[in-house]
């Protein structure tokens, strides 16, 4: 195969280099198939598409790995419906990670926003717990903890 003609992306780690998600017709170039087949291949679940607000779709990088491999189990005899059980087991797992993730991230920020409340109330009731307490009572509390410490 003469190689010297053809366009070639370079993937590292699954990531095509400046590019987080790929356009249908992105994702048709780089597997070599059309973006029929990539429409007809959402519709049947075995690829998940993003809608972008403009209506675009959007596909991660799973998705050229899956395309590989229905490609090749459809050249091997397989039906659709058995490379969609097939997908399903392989992918189950990266998908369950990928929404584990997104979880986490809603759960972090959840968090830093109690732990910013906290802080918040915490000062407040420290600062008027200070103003109820006696300049001579801070200082024999502050001397206290001093010889505590």
């Amino acid at each position: 195969m003469d190689y010297s003609s053809q366009n070639h992306n370079v993937i590292v780690r699954g990531d095509i280099l400046g590019a987080e998600k790929l356009k249908i017709g992105e994702l048709a170039e780089i597997t070599h198939v059309t973006k029929r087949t990539i429409d007809y291949y959402t519709n049947l679940g075995l690829l998940k598409a993003e809608r972008s607000s403009s209506n675009y779709r959007y596909y991660d990088f799973s998705s050229i790995e899956r395309i590989r491999l229905i490609e090749q189990r459809k050249a091997e005899g397989m039906s659709l419906e058995q490379i969609k059980h097939e997908v399903i087991e392989r992918f189950a797992e990266e998908i369950d990670v990928l929404e584990l993730r997104l979880k986490m991230k809603g759960l972090e920020k959840e968090v830093s926003a109690v732990l910013a409340q906290l802080d918040k109330a915490d000062q407040n009731r420290f600062d008027e717990i200070k103003k109820k307490i006696s300049p001579e009572s801070l200082s024999l509390i502050q001397t206290l903890l001093l010889f505590l410490s």
